[in-house]
């Protein structure tokens, strides 16, 4: 399939036309024109409404994943100790990735049907001493949604220099508080709840994780460091996408246009809908907790007479894709993606139908 009648993948979700037209224009050399800047100034504006933080950004050009690694290399060299917080395949693979830096890397594990549970997190902080701890707000694969603000109070109580926090999942569906939860790199991707393409890479920097970022100084395409001071120079690295941000803008207008309590009360109702009507259908839940969901994807046990590559055959048949897991979860569980422009309950309803024809022995 080139395109989906009923989308319900966890990202890279459903792009609305808006958007997509951004694109339509024939911009002009960033570099040159000072409307490129003006622009950013906007996006950055707007982006820190909804990630609650003042802090200055990196809009960089490129998927989620270069925000993840270029956090990572502008802020650590080889010795430096990392605290990993693990509840599932993305928060185990930042750990791994601080490895391959050479850090050393001590992670604090929870089961994958679970989110972290902040005693432990303090055990291990007082501890190892670590000079960041990293955290994912939404771990996509398993569906559950970390309690990054407590983890937050913990990184501030033992003077933790840096928190990393991955929201890639979370930004646009669900509360983040950067600045009030204390996120020194608050991580963002266009192509979750923000409804854009996967092709800008977004950190949020706190002052503190600034001056780090002068002392590492990583000189990589993935660096953060030249973007401390871009928007006032008016000199941003490599080339940027123009049509990129034009399209975020529209996409960051039209969270702010709704409301942000507005847009959080939507992913909460279609969340809990989905939950009660895959209840209804005699499915099982793959977290453990109900109340460790995310409003922005329900992770669901394959049902036991199906494989998922049966029900995923079934479920396209009929016009619609979910997503398989990951990891050591791939084949066993499957995800709804219920975030951005997916949070629509008329979607999902003809989604959940499908399933429910899908799923019949």
């Amino acid at each position: 399939m080139i395109t989906y009648e009923v989308p319900l993948v966890p990202g890279p979700t459903r792009v609305p036309q808006a958007v997509r037209e951004a694109y339509l224009t024939d911009y002009g050399s960033a570099d040159l024109e000072p409307e490129y800047s003006a622009e950013y100034a906007r996006v950055q504006a707007g982006l820190g409404a909804i990630l609650g933080t003042a802090n200055k950004m990196a809009i960089m050009t490129g998927e989620g994943m270069l925000a993840l690694w270029g956090a990572l290399k502008s802020c650590i060299v080889p010795g430096d100790r990392v605290l990993a917080v693990s509840t599932g395949v993305f928060g185990h693979g930042i750990g791994e990735m601080a490895e391959q830096i050479g850090a050393q890397v001590r992670y604090v594990e929870f089961g994958y049907d679970h989110i972290a549970d902040p005693d432990e997190v303090e055990k291990a902080i007082r501890q190892f001493r670590p000079k960041m701890v990293t955290a994912v707000h939404c771990e996509t694969p398993s569906g559950t949604l970390n309690p990054v603000a407590e983890i937050g109070m913990l990184v501030r109580k033992y003077e933790v220099p840096l928190y990393y926090v991955d929201a890639v999942s979370s930004a646009a569906g669900v509360p983040v508080r950067a600045d009030d939860w204390g996120i020194d790199l608050c991580l963002v991707g266009t192509q979750k709840a923000l409804s854009a393409f996967p092709d800008l890479a977004i950190v949020a920097v706190s002052e503190r994780a600034w001056e780090i970022i002068a002392q590492v100084n990583y000189p990589g395409y993935a660096a953060l460091l030249p973007f401390r001071d871009a928007l006032e120079r008016r000199w941003f690295p490599y080339t940027p996408s123009w049509a990129s941000l034009a399209a975020l803008h529209v996409a960051v207008k039209a969270v702010l246009n709704e409301g942000l309590e507005n847009v959080f009360n939507r992913h909460r109702t279609v969340a809990q809908a989905t939950r009660d009507r895959l209840r209804a259908m005699g499915l099982e839940l793959f977290p453990a907790d109900e109340a460790a969901c995310s409003p922005t994807v329900t992770a669901v046990k394959v049902p036991s007479h199906l494989t998922w590559q049966e029900l995923d055959r079934r479920l396209r048949e009929r016009g619609v894709v979910m997503g398989g897991s990951l990891g050591p979860l791939e084949g066993k569980v499957f995800r709804i993606g219920h975030m951005g422009s997916q949070a629509d309950m008329a979607l999902v309803e003809r989604g959940l139908e499908a399933l429910r024809e899908a799923i019949r022995k």
